[in-house]
């Protein structure tokens, strides 16, 4: 529909009924979640990509979501809704900032944070040369916590954290925000696209494009057939690992593979803060529903160690794996 007028864009009667029927999807996807029959699934905005995962993915024993990119005014609208959040990539005095939705949250804040200003300026008093430093007004400081908080807008370290109940909270906020359907261009008056593992209400299956090609290559004893595979498309983790264990048994324990991932998305893998190592035969049993295979589950419910980074290239030589990101 690029570079024509889309029927919705300015049809506010017919966006209302796409965006009502998209709710329904949504809420339907998201208590597949909860009750763990959906292992996680993507909510793609035209500003940022959400990734809702089940309790026991990620080393997580509750449901999480990971939004990124985005950016202060996102985060101050989701504070102000009551989401409690956290930013994982971002560190002050060696402790995970947490960014508390609540009005009582953020002045409890606000006292730690001048608390721990007047303990940094009481050694001066002893010295007898606090006169001589001028302390910051309450007004530099926020103006400087404001700069800080802008410019990491759309950066990776901008990606934040819902855990929990919270969860629900966002989901209601996500159906109710206006902001969330673009006003222009190619999805103007379409609601955000819902990618996930299974079926769920309203969805609708989309097949990836594969093209194969086989060329002869020189080797020392004459020519070989060498084999390429190309898959495009929005290509899933659980995707991704089934495709492995295809090519591991089809070529005999020797392929190799090229990653191209959508960069804002990459922070997914970063680690998060987890309370307890979880039990694998707990998990897989309690997602046994989910739709993945057993040995895919099982790395989906590893904690994540790439950080900020995604997988570029894959290799298996004699049925053991190596890897770069």
């Amino acid at each position: 529909m690029a570079g024509k007028i889309s029927p919705w864009a300015n049809d506010e009667t017919l966006q209302h009924i796409l965006m009502s029927d998209w709710s329904v999807s949504f809420t339907s996807l998201y208590n597949l979640l909860k009750t763990k029959l959906c292992p996680y699934f993507y909510v793609c905005t035209y500003q940022f990509t959400i990734l809702f995962r089940a309790a026991g993915l990620a080393g997580n024993d509750v449901i999480t979501a990971l939004i990124s990119p985005t950016t202060r005014g996102i985060r101050e609208a989701m504070r102000n809704e009551g989401i409690e959040f956290s930013l994982p990539l971002i560190k002050e005095n060696g402790h995970e900032k947490k960014a508390a939705g609540t009005s009582l949250g953020q002045g409890e804040e606000q006292v730690i944070s001048d608390e721990d200003e007047d303990e940094s300026f009481s050694w001066l008093e002893e010295m007898g040369v606090q006169d001589k430093i001028k302390k910051p007004d309450v007004l530099s400081v926020r103006l400087c916590k404001e700069k800080h908080e802008v410019q990491m807008d759309h950066r990776p370290e901008s990606v934040v954290l819902v855990k929990g109940v919270n969860t629900l909270t966002l989901l209601n906020f996500l159906i109710n925000s206006k902001s969330l359907i673009a006003s222009s261009g190619p999805q103007a008056g379409l609601p955000p696209t819902l990618l996930s593992p299974v079926a769920f209400r309203g969805a609708t299956m989309q097949m990836l494009k594969a093209r194969s090609v086989n060329v002869k290559t020189q080797a020392i004893s004459g020519y070989k057939d060498q084999f390429s595979l190309e898959i495009t498309g929005p290509v899933m983790p659980h995707c991704l690992h089934s495709v492995t264990m295809l090519l591991r048994s089809s070529q005999k324990g020797s392929f190799s593979a090229g990653l191209y991932t959508h960069e804002p998305t990459a922070v997914f893998n970063a680690c998060l803060p987890v309370n307890k190592g979880l039990d694998k035969e707990t998990v897989r049993e309690e997602l046994a529903n989910c739709g993945l295979h057993p040995k895919t589950l099982d790395q989906l419910s590893l904690t994540p160690i790439l950080g900020k980074s995604s997988l570029r290239h894959v290799e298996m030589s004699n049925y053991v794996y190596n890897w770069r990101s």
